[in-house]
């Protein structure tokens, strides 16, 4: 268990303290499966050769489904660990959702 400990220590990862339901979790990773089913699909594109815009319509797919994605995960944490935090009294969480805002685009 130390070395668990020391090994989470030199990590930096944070975890929430308010965990994902199950539900959540499962919309969650069932759309991150379909976005790998679609990466491996332009990846078979590839392998067959196919017609360059047909290819680049699956990318904008792809990168549109990932966007949501990121907004539904930015919403999860600005509804949980930002209110929690500010509630604490850490008002410099704000400072770290609008560098997270901005890493979205």
């Amino acid at each position: 268990m130390e070395n668990k400990q020391a090994a989470g220590a030199r990590c930096a990862c944070h975890h929430k303290s308010t965990p994902r339901s199950g539900q959540e979790l499962r919309l969650l990773k069932n759309r991150l499966s379909r976005m790998a089913g679609q990466l491996s699909g332009i990846g078979k594109m590839l392998d067959d050769n196919r017609y360059c815009g047909d290819i680049l319509t699956q990318i904008a797919a792809v990168e549109s489904a990932l966007q949501s994605f990121g907004y539904l995960i930015l919403q999860d944490h600005m509804e949980t660990c930002v209110v929690e935090e500010i509630r604490r009294g850490n008002t410099g969480i704000v400072d770290e959702a609008v560098e997270l805002v901005k890493k979205l685009k």
